[in-house]
């Protein structure tokens, strides 16, 4: 089972999901008077109290051992996508809420997967898991504020409202988990293996949800909105990697920057479009990014990883 949605094959069985939710969106809009994306938020703290089940100090360390290469990270992954995004609906005429969305993409931490990548790129994987708890701690305060910034005129965006949305999507789940792994984690080893196979496929039933609520939206802009979505990924990677090139780091630095930078965490993207009551169009690019991304990633590391560092 676990095989199964490993890296690549992951995405693929993803896409094939989206594909037969988007020709029979009904089944997965609901069932007995339950609309499923009532879901997509605990589901999304499910992820959440997951990655803080794992976290320690260690994830940390790479501030003291290498601070520029952390500065650079963070400050890439919160400059980078969100002006690429903003650029992207300059280019494309969105409707305003699916622009919103492609913004809101680009303004998020770092993706989940990006630490896997990061191995498998034989990158700086300490580098990679610090990047991920910062920008993911950081994330309350300076996703609301670029939202605001970038998005303010497509949609209306209360800056308190959501810092304290994504407070509850992350920073109280993530504090929960490092708390349950301090207590209870080695009592439970079961359930501590399991949990990264729960995230996975809590991410694939959210991208389904997000598919079936917004199918039509999707239809009727979804070859342009995939190949934004593609251009914000791969964008994304070029200037994560050449941003530390330019700045003398190391290649493997290099190489780990780039994945977080172009990895973001989509499945946040949703839970917050879901808070806003928006899911069905500004949860939609996350709905595409998220995949795409993986394939792109999955494409980059294994490149990487048959190149000599």
């Amino acid at each position: 089972m676990k095989k199964i949605f490993n890296g690549l094959s992951f995405s693929v069985w993803i896409i094939i999901a989206v594909i037969i939710t988007l020709i029979y969106p009904s089944p997965f809009l609901g069932a007995g008077g339950i609309q499923f994306k009532i879901f997509i938020i605990p589901l999304l703290q499910l992820i959440m109290f997951g990655m803080g089940s794992t976290m320690g100090l260690q994830d940390f360390q790479e501030i003291l051992k290498s601070p520029k290469a952390v500065f650079l990270g963070v400050f890439f992954q919160f400059s980078i996508m969100p002006l690429v995004g903003w650029g992207l609906t300059k280019v494309f005429d969105f409707p305003t809420e699916i622009a919103a969305g492609i913004i809101l993409v680009g303004c998020m931490p770092c993706g989940l997967a990006s630490n896997v990548m990061s191995y498998l790129a034989k990158a700086n994987v300490a580098l990679s898991l610090t990047l991920t708890s910062i920008a993911t701690f950081l994330a309350p305060i300076l996703t609301p504020f670029l939202m605001k910034t970038l998005a303010g005129q497509l949609i209306e965006i209360h800056f308190w409202d959501m810092v304290w949305e994504i407070s509850k999507l992350i920073l109280i789940p993530i504090i929960l988990g490092v708390i349950y792994n301090q207590l209870i984690g080695q009592k439970w080893p079961w359930f501590q293996k399991q949990l990264p196979l729960i995230s996975m496929l809590s991410i694939a039933f959210i991208i389904i949800i997000i598919t079936a609520n917004g199918r039509n939206s999707l239809l009727s802009v979804g070859p342009l909105l995939v190949l934004a979505c593609f251009l914000h990924n791969t964008i994304g990677f070029i200037l994560g990697y050449w941003g530390g090139r330019v700045t003398g780091l190391p290649e493997k630095d290099c190489r780990t920057i780039a994945i977080e930078v172009g990895l973001q965490n989509a499945g946040l993207a949703s839970g917050l479009a879901m808070a806003m009551g928006k899911v069905a169009t500004l949860g939609l690019p996350a709905a595409i990014f998220g995949p795409l991304m993986n394939i792109n990633g999955s494409t980059l590391a294994n490149y990487w990883k048959n190149k000599s560092v």
